[in-house]
């Protein structure tokens, strides 16, 4: 990325925003317990004049400044959540919050958006009104922070007509911007199964069904969902992560249990994964004499960007850094991602902000020697200043 392209409001906080991202890695907070984040962001946005709510999903910020007397609103996201990962960067402002980190890059992208909130604020005029969202959990941990501000009336309280959001992304040079219009993320599924009997002797096998064969059983049957059952063309996935039973080698267990994530670009197929995987399970547990139980956990449907949305962020960045600055041919993600639910309810664009540096590339996502690059935090907020300026002529 050419740095000519930085926007000067922004090059010249570029210091004040790096100090603020580390600080922001210095003390992660787990999904839901973001208190020293929040604290920070309404801090600043209430010192450069935004009208600053606070609660919503307990820890979620929500700034509003409005300019003109334009009718228009746009709103811009940024997750704050950290990880349960024991960092391993060996930073001089690595976590001092222990088994917790920003794994995921939400330091830079709350800071990011600070710093273009502080120059859209202070350095450049606007028509219409600028929503800035701070969302806690966008990591899932005890539920989706998007989906709690929503029931909780986000887009009641501070209604827009459009919303954008965006994801650092390690595999692409830092700076390169991606758009897809259409299905860019997978939903997400956890599904918890339990095969329970009464358990016995393991030398007497004929007197007491065996979960640890059943549960075997259905993991090999499982695979068969994705193989036989789902077009070919559309992407799914089935993964058991996790299989539990027994203590020792002459008992037979009297439950096995398997943990699910299920993924799909396509919310009829999510449907057809979750309807196959408990007739399975339900098949097994009578095949073998057992009692099986079933859960799902539903934290992110298919995010599906609008067309029309998309494509006026692309031609934004389009018209700012050329073609260079664009990720050429971006394809779908199987990752998931909670800006999803805000996306059924205002349309908007989620995109991918490319994170390496050039001689150096990054750790992927949710790896604990992986951390966001500062080269792509005055990118990403002169890319919103360019997209708000244009939203809001």
């Amino acid at each position: 990325m050419n740095r000519q392209k930085i926007l000067p409001s922004i090059a010249a906080i570029r210091d004040e925003m790096v100090a603020l991202r580390r600080e922001i890695h210095t003390y992660p907070e787990i999904s839901f317990e973001e208190h020293r984040t929040s604290d920070l962001v309404a801090r600043l946005l209430e010192s450069w004049g935004y009208d600053v709510h606070r609660g919503l999903a307990k820890t979620g910020v929500v700034g509003t400044l409005k300019k003109g007397n334009g009718s228009r609103i746009i709103a811009l996201r940024a997750d704050m959540d950290a990880l349960p990962i024991c960092e391993q960067t060996g930073l001089e402002y690595a976590s001092l919050n222990q088994g917790t980190m920003h794994a995921c890059g939400h330091d830079g992208h709350t800071a990011s958006l600070l710093a273009s909130a502080k120059a859209l604020a202070l350095s450049h005029d606007f028509n219409g009104t600028l929503r800035v969202i701070f969302q806690p959990a966008e990591e899932g941990i005890g539920g989706g922070g998007a989906d709690v501000m929503i029931r909780e009336g986000l887009f009641e309280k501070f209604p827009c007509d459009a919303v954008y959001g965006f994801h650092n992304m390690p595999g692409y040079p830092v700076g390169q911007l991606g758009f897809y219009p259409g299905a860019l993320m997978a939903s997400a599924d956890t599904v918890f199964i339990t095969f329970s009997g009464k358990g016995g002797h393991g030398a007497m096998p004929h007197k007491t069904p065996d979960p640890i064969v059943a549960a075997s059983s259905l993991v090999m049957a499982l695979q068969t969902i994705v193989a036989r059952n789902v077009d070919p063309f559309e992407p799914a996935v089935v993964s058991i992560g996790s299989f539990r039973s027994g203590d020792i080698s002459n008992v037979i267990p009297a439950e096995a249990k398997l943990d699910l994530t299920v993924r799909a670009m396509n919310p009829e197929v999510r449907k057809l994964l979750n309807q196959r995987i408990e007739e399975l399970t339900l098949e097994h547990a009578k095949m073998y004499g057992l009692e099986a139980s079933i859960s799902f956990e539903e934290p992110y449907p298919v995010l599906i960007n609008s067309p029309e949305q998309t494509e006026f962020a692309r031609q934004v960045a389009q018209d700012w850094v050329g073609d260079e600055g664009i990720i050429d041919s971006l394809k779908p993600i199987m990752s998931s991602e909670d800006f999803s639910y805000m996306l059924e309810k205002v349309p908007g664009c989620y995109l991918i902000i490319g994170n390496d540096g050039p001689d150096n590339p990054n750790h992927s996502l949710h790896h604990p020697q992986y951390n966001f690059n500062d080269d792509l935090l005055p990118i990403a907020a002169s890319y919103w200043i360019k997209l708000v300026e244009a939203y809001l002529r």
